[in-house]
């Protein structure tokens, strides 16, 4: 397991918008909530990746990835599989 897949989706989307060089301020304007909340998922992303620091949170989500850092791995579907995930979207779409 990777330190990523420790993240919550929200600490994820704030460690991108560090990455991308947005303020705790406008972090919490984009996320809808306030900068004592972009806080707290900062301090607990950095517990989680082992870093100190915005600056070494913004490179660990470079040299990760970047901005396909925030995106979940791609798993490769089967073709039972793929067939399942199709038939899901059909009943979806029928209702």
């Amino acid at each position: 397991m990777q330190p990523r897949d420790q993240l919550t989706p929200k600490e994820i989307r704030v460690a991108t918008l560090v990455w991308e060089g947005l303020t705790n301020r406008e972090i919490a304007k984009i996320i809808g909530t306030t900068e004592q909340v972009v806080k707290n998922y900062l301090r607990t992303a950095f517990d989680k990746l082992g870093v100190w620091s915005r600056l070494e949170l913004a490179l660990y989500v470079a040299n990760h990835g970047g901005a396909s850092w925030a995106s979940p791995p791609q798993i490769e579907l089967g073709a039972p599989a793929a067939a399942e995930v199709q038939v899901a979207r059909m009943a979806l779409a029928d209702r």
